[in-house]
């Protein structure tokens, strides 16, 4: 759709007030000049030459508006002017609004609106600016049916962002007919459709991962009750299996229930010290077992002093474990995992610990690196399943480290291992600072 129609009108309107105006200017100058000739203070003749010189410059000013400083000047002085108090109000206003006249020019915007759409300018139509066909349109219906608008729309640059506007015809107390007004409101819906979209994959993802080890608890059950009743051997062996189903499942519950309460307080930043050595000394040896079973030698370097973060312990304890048992799983090939803390800065320049856990296993191919954190995601699914994993470990990672104002980067080189690395900030006075 093609938005015309403002500019088109707009013009119309100009000329036909700037053609009105020189006729009353013509008219006003040949009173005077008759005034004058009736009073002898000027003959005829130079009269109506003076009369007519004046009258060929109104008529080319009109003509070519931009052909004279004085038309310039006639020109912008008719840009529609913004209520003090309408700039105020805007102002004010938590979402991007602009103000419109009757004619589709914008009279103001407040400064969100000039954020997101930085092509408005006041004075100018709104066509101009604006290159939303289905915004046009609503405020074209609005116009006409002078009734409220509301359109969704969607963008794609300079990311995906879904939008409502509304447009809302006002008429400010007293104002006759040109004081009019068309508010336009932008809201950003992009918040609530991700939230949807993530809700929707969760129920899938989650009803998908429990269905089956209860598709494989119900179908041991049945052989149990029927052909395997007499059958000790296979009952051992099948109540073995029907324990590891049930264990996985109690385990996705336990990380779902997990996931839930970090994004419930994921907007409340931990606000105690904890000590990162102490943490990752306790993980280091709550997992020796599981390194001695597989075989890996799991090695620690840190620092001989305290390196303090603001964090919840037991939420750390959590993100640490996920990645070294995640390295001694998934890497054992490599027979060796290091975890190693350091200091270091971040992009902004203020001081942060990184807790890098490397592997020298298989590494993992480019293409995954960038939805390892996705919940559910699995480079090999069965690999994953016959670990044990739930397909969660690495979101709750990420979003632990996320409340804590952190992050989690991922280097992998195909046949050179992996290194996943947690990023936490260091507070000011703490020990740590010293350190860097």
């Amino acid at each position: 759709m093609t938005a015309g129609y403002d500019s088109t009108q707009v013009r119309g309107t100009r000329w036909s007030e700037r053609v009105r105006g020189v006729r009353l200017l013509l008219v006003a100058v040949a009173i005077v000049f008759a005034g004058l000739w009736a009073a002898g203070a000027v003959a005829a003749m130079p009269a109506l030459v003076a009369f007519a010189v004046i009258a060929g410059v109104a008529v080319a000013a009109v003509a070519n508006p931009a052909a004279t400083p004085t038309a310039q000047a006639i020109g912008a002085s008719t840009a529609p002017q913004a209520d003090p108090l309408i700039e105020a109000v805007l102002a004010g206003l938590p979402d991007p609004v602009v103000a419109l006249n009757r004619q589709g020019d914008v009279v103001a915007l407040n400064a969100r609106a000039a954020e997101m759409t930085p092509a408005l300018r006041p004075g100018e139509p709104v066509s101009r600016g604006l290159r939303v066909p289905e915004v046009l349109e609503a405020i074209r219906r609005a116009r006409a049916n002078n009734a409220a608008q509301r359109v969704e729309f969607f963008e794609r640059v300079p990311m995906d962002r879904w939008y409502e506007a509304v447009v809302t015809p006002i008429a400010p107390t007293g104002a006759g007919a040109g004081g009019h007004l068309l508010l336009l409101t932008f809201h950003d819906l992009t918040p609530l459709r991700r939230v949807e979209e993530m809700r929707a994959d969760f129920v899938a993802n989650a009803s998908h991962e429990l269905r089956t080890p209860l598709a494989a608890l119900s179908g041991f059950i049945d052989t149990l009750q029927g052909p395997a009743r007499e059958d000790p051997a296979a009952r051992d062996r099948f109540l073995g299996i029907m324990q590891v189903q049930a264990n996985r499942m109690a385990r996705l519950i336990d990380d779902l229930l997990s996931l839930s309460r970090i994004e419930l307080n994921a907007h409340m930043r931990p606000d105690k010290e904890v000590d990162l050595v102490a943490i990752l000394r306790q993980v280091a040896d709550s997992l020796q077992t599981l390194a001695r079973d597989r075989g890996v030698t799991l090695k620690t370097a840190a620092p001989g002093r305290p390196v303090l973060v603001l964090g919840d312990r037991d939420e750390l304890i959590r993100v640490f474990e996920n990645l070294v048992e995640n390295a001694l799983k998934y890497a054992a090939s490599g027979k060796e995992v290091d975890v190693t803390l350091g200091l270091g800065r971040a992009a902004d320049g203020k001081p942060e610990a990184r807790v890098a856990v490397r592997d020298h296993g298989p590494g993992i191919s480019p293409e995954h690196l960038p939805r390892l954190t996705e919940r559910f995601y699995r480079v090999d699914v069965s690999e994953s399943r016959a670990q044990g994993g739930t397909g969660l470990g690495l979101a709750l990672v990420k979003h632990i480290l996320n409340r804590h104002g952190g992050r989690l980067t991922i280097d992998s080189v195909l046949g050179q291992g992996a290194t996943f690395t947690a990023h936490l900030p260091v507070p000011p006075g703490s020990e740590a600072l010293a350190m860097g």
